[in-house]
């Protein structure tokens, strides 16, 4: 992902917004990867389903089910 570009009129309020909206993105990718899910993007001016790769075994982000 590509870095977000400073704006002339960027305030610490709109930064942190920003910085926010990144977190919650990130959190978004790794549910639907521990889950096996897809989200939608927009990329392109287009909606498509961005599939994440499962998750992988033994790196703490699945639960140990048995």
């Amino acid at each position: 992902m590509s870095e977000p570009q400073e704006t002339l009129h960027a305030t610490p309020d709109t930064k942190g917004a920003l910085a926010a909206l990144v977190r919650a993105g990130q959190r978004a990718r790794e549910i639907a990867r521990q889950t096996g899910t897809a989200i939608v993007v927009v990329r392109d001016g287009k909606i498509v389903e961005e599939k994440q790769p499962p998750a992988k075994p033994g790196n703490g982000s699945t639960p140990n089910v048995l």
